[in-house]
């Protein structure tokens, strides 16, 4: 059996966001060279999520209002983790949309469903955050 391993980076402009990772994922599949396994794709931070769904813009927009219904940013003061913070909403909605996923590989291809794609989210942006994929196989 194979192992791969490697950390991709992110750093989006804005507080939340959505953002397609397949294609990255995928490419770490070409360069681990296993055509058989499984990935792990995680969410290194405590503010991020990785999560599998749909690349459909309004959907992506029902998420963020959802998530905002859910565990609303402000007032900032209704949280007793924000004593000098201000992203306990963040580690909510990333418990909400879950840290990561793992995705059955066969013949050297992801064994998605229809329409699913692999997503980082993101509910404390403007820093740099990782997200590690890991790959065992053969």
């Amino acid at each position: 059996m194979k192992s791969y391993r490697k950390e991709l980076w992110f750093q989006v402009p804005t507080r939340r966001a959505f953002v397609n990772i397949t294609p990255q994922v995928e490419e770490c599949l070409r360069e681990s060279g296993i055509t058989e396994g499984l990935v792990l794709v995680n969410a290194m931070h405590i503010t991020a999520s990785v999560f599998i769904n749909d690349d459909e813009s309004g959907l992506h927009h029902d998420y963020d209002v959802w998530l905002e219904k859910l565990a609303p940013h402000e007032p900032v003061s209704q949280y007793r983790h924000n004593v000098g913070e201000d992203n306990a909403d963040a580690h909510m909605k990333r418990q909400v949309m879950g840290r990561e996923v793992v995705v059955a590989v066969t013949d050297g291809r992801f064994d998605f469903g229809t329409w699913e794609q692999i997503f980082y989210g993101e509910f404390d942006g403007r820093r740099r955050k990782r997200v590690l994929v890991k790959i065992i196989g053969e």
